[in-house]
């Protein structure tokens, strides 16, 4: 993202607190159909190779793996289809359309995280980290064939949660990777709980390991991690986080993971997690001020 761009959104964030009500109203201007719509048009231009027909804001800038990229370049050119799997985070509040996406790069899959930032209807910027499954990467999508389970079940009356609570409950599993213990963060899951992440089950019921509870299974200590939020399905009980490990010296010489990692939360816990992540380098960020209060939690 550009600095002047960084500014005019800091500066807007701050204007929303300032007149929260009118900035509220504005918020609404793209329902859950324009926003899904949104994405929709967005993987129709990708497997044109061509974005020139998506409504895009003036000075609108493509990003990937948190590194800019003239639009129309990177991904948009290499795509040349596209699997099933799709999976939207809509948060109306804050005027952002996400989504899990899986294309295809001739035989090879390409898991994408995508965020669409949408001002007055129009496509402002658009963020994404593409994850390139070659036949000899170590996770091979072997579950994205259907919907993760529970990711798209509605939230049972009576149990939706604040925005503020999904988001607090969101960051506590951020808070056990970077301890090394969901117990000692006080991360609360559900007994039917499972991980996907990049289309093989990695935590709960069917994963592929000995150990398969989150509570059980060992975690490597990531002290320098970062998250950052996203999107909030309120409607649908989902918050989306970007997330970097940070350096460990563990994901490959000058490299740190990162994940677009979606939680589905209801009635106080975690019920499902699904994450699209890849290997960048240490310099990358984000490069997208989160319109979340993120507190620093530990």
């Amino acid at each position: 993202m550009s600095i002047s761009k960084f500014v005019r959104r800091i500066a807007l964030a701050g204007f929303a607190l300032a007149l929260a009500l009118p900035m509220q109203a504005n918020a609404q201007d793209c329902d859950r159909g324009c926003l899904e719509g949104l994405v929709t048009a967005y993987i129709d231009a990708m497997l044109a190779n061509d974005p020139s027909g998506l409504p895009l804001a003036e000075g609108a800038e493509y990003t990937e793996g948190g590194r800019a990229v003239e639009m129309g370049e990177g991904a948009w050119q290499t795509v040349t289809g596209r699997a099933t799997f799709r999976h939207d985070y809509l948060d109306t509040t804050a005027q952002v359309a996400a989504s899990h996406i899986e294309f295809r790069e001739g035989d090879i899959p390409l898991l994408m995280s995508v965020a669409l930032h949408v001002e007055d209807g129009k496509i402002a910027d658009i963020e994404t980290i593409v994850a390139r499954i070659t036949p000899d990467s170590p996770f091979q999508p072997a579950v994205l064939g259907e919907p993760v389970r529970g990711m798209d079940s509605p939230v049972p009356e009576g149990t939706r949660m604040s925005r503020e609570r999904m988001v607090e409950i969101a960051l506590s599993y951020a808070e056990g990777l970077r301890v090394g213990s969901f117990l000692d963060a006080g991360t609360p899951f559900s007994p039917e709980v499972y991980r996907v992440e990049n289309g093989v089950i990695t935590a709960g019921q069917g994963c592929f390991g000995a150990v398969c509870g989150l509570y059980e299974q060992r975690i490597m200590v990531h002290p320098g991690l970062i998250p950052s939020v996203v999107a909030v399905d309120e409607e649908n009980g989902t918050v989306l986080l970007w997330m970097n490990f940070g350096y460990t010296d563990s994901y490959g010489p000058g490299n740190v993971l990162v994940t677009f990692e979606a939680f589905k939360i209801w009635g106080g816990s975690i019920h499902a997690i699904n994450a699209f992540f890849d290997f960048l380098p240490i310099g990358r960020s984000r490069g997208w001020p989160s319109e979340e209060r993120v507190p620093r939690i530990y």
